[in-house]
């Protein structure tokens, strides 16, 4: 009884609601109190609703965007920031970067958790990433994608990537990651100008003429030509990968000569071929209208995506900041997620990394103080129409 009390409890606060006319000196859109020029509220265009929610008791700032699902000029489409798995950019700068024929950007949030360490591989994402069409991050885990027919999908996303040679070589291999001792990882240029290894063996591999060529795409296998056996650090060229073996799994690989063949095989369960869009997060919030239970009590700032049949819903909750928001627990998103209406929904990255970007403007107060460097995004973009 309890339980359920506290969840109509926080239910009722979740629908005490004000829009978006918070007081001027709370300045919850503009990060920069000099400049005066920027308009305070962010441009709305049809097919989307906006909603800031001021909620004092615990307190909660909420950032809502409700998105019309029937409109068919909008869609999704994920970045990367500087078009490299080991750089770090803000999502208004990703923004600044997606090629003018995708369509007009309407709406961004931050994506998936990624490494934040410095290091050589900081900014790369923990799950499966496709841009355009291009695997660049190992599938794994939770993930959301958008199905070749334009449906939405949340769920776990296995990896069979694998190397295929005649000999009977077949072992797995990881995608553009920090590479262990003991496994094996594929380079693609998408890491940028090198493996950055610092051990091992590396083998240098080129399209074989009778197969397709990059980007690397799910679902479909690359016959390669090994084209030189080299150590470590080895650079990346267009057109090429690099398949770098851990020193301690290299003996136990059958001897391989400069010029023979072998098969990449891209495989995924379930199978993303022709896939366009994919960001990894954790954990659901929502399935089949229903919430999981997740039992974390420590409220953080949250991003979070989720939709019913008619509508998708990108949130942030502001957090970590005494006076304008705590932020929330997984349980108290899921439960708001579930009240705006959702029955499907997914976390994304959040802490400092929480961001939403609405109309030219980012609308939510990111617990840095500014906008975090973030690995990826999740963009809604207003296809152009064709003439």
């Amino acid at each position: 009884m309890t339980t359920k009390l506290h969840h109509l409890a926080l239910i009722a606060l979740l629908c005490i609601s004000l829009t978006a006319f918070a007081a001027p000196a709370l300045n919850p859109f503009n990060l920069n109190p000099q400049s005066q020029t920027e308009p305070q509220w962010p441009d709305i265009e049809p097919g989307i609703e906006y909603t800031h929610r001021r909620i004092g008791q615990v307190p909660w700032a909420i950032h809502i965007v409700k998105i019309d699902r029937t409109l068919d000029d909008f869609r999704f489409v994920s970045t990367l920031a500087k078009q490299t798995i080991v750089d770090l950019e803000t999502v208004r700068k990703q923004l600044e970067a997606l090629p003018p024929e995708w369509g007009k950007p309407l709406a961004a949030v931050n994506g998936d958790f990624f490494i934040i360490k410095v290091g050589p591989y900081q900014g790369d994402p923990q799950g499966l990433h496709i841009v355009d069409g291009q695997l660049v991050s190992t599938p794994a885990g939770l993930s959301f994608w958008i199905t070749p027919d334009g449906q939405p999908r949340i769920g776990n996303v296995a990896s069979h990537l694998k190397v295929l040679e005649p000999s009977g070589l077949n072992w797995t291999f990881g995608l553009n990651q920090q590479r262990a001792a003991d496994r094996a990882v594929l380079f693609t240029p998408a890491i940028g100008p090198s493996t950055r290894t610092t051990d091992g063996v590396e083998l240098v591999l080129e399209p074989a003429a009778d197969g397709p060529t990059l980007p690397l795409k799910p679902g479909v296998d690359y016959p390669v030509t090994l084209a030189k056996i080299r150590q470590h650090n080895t650079p990346l060229s267009p057109g090429t990968m690099v398949l770098s073996i851990g020193p301690k799994l290299w003996p136990t690989i059958p001897p391989l000569t400069e010029g023979s063949r072998m098969v990449l095989s891209i495989k995924t369960d379930p199978d993303l071929q022709n896939v366009q869009t994919a960001i990894a997060g954790h954990p659901v919030l929502v399935t089949a209208g229903k919430c999981p239970k997740h039992n974390d009590t420590t409220r953080h700032p949250r991003t979070a995506l989720g939709w019913n049949d008619k509508s998708f819903f990108l949130v942030v909750v502001d957090g970590r900041q005494e006076k304008l928001s705590d932020g929330m627990t997984c349980d108290e998103l899921a439960a708001l997620m579930l009240e705006l209406g959702c029955t499907e929904a997914m976390n994304l990255d959040g802490g400092g990394s929480s961001t939403l970007w609405l109309g030219g403007k980012v609308v939510n107060s990111p617990s840095d103080g500014r906008e975090r460097r973030v690995a990826n995004g999740l963009v809604l973009l207003r296809t152009p129409k064709n003439d």
